[in-house]
């Protein structure tokens, strides 16, 4: 096996944070395009799935960068999911300050 061959810990890695990533996304679309609650809500739900698929990688991880565990896609997987679902919270704030009527 060489170094920069796909093991099990890399590719698991490497789907949790194309899962985060898709939340960074849809966070930033539903602050940039407003529209209904559910983008945002999506947005705050896979940054979660991708901040725990990332963190689930770090924990089982047994050696460090490099050692083919993924354990530097996790740690991505974890700060892209954290950015992610903060769009969405964001987004969601916004989202329920503008359908608000004034009493």
């Amino acid at each position: 096996m060489t170094d920069y061959s796909l093991t099990s810990g890399r590719l698991f890695a490497t789907a949790a944070a194309l899962i985060a990533l898709a939340a960074v996304l849809l966070g930033w679309y539903a602050l940039v395009r407003p529209g209904p609650r559910g983008r945002p809500l999506a947005a705050v739900i896979v940054g979660a799935a991708g901040l725990l698929t990332g963190g689930f990688v770090i924990a089982v991880a047994d050696g460090g960068p490099g050692s083919g565990s993924g354990v530097v896609g996790g740690y991505v997987a974890v700060a892209l999911g954290l950015i992610g679902g903060g769009l969405g919270w964001l987004a969601l704030g916004r989202a329920g300050r503008r359908t608000r009527t004034p009493r």
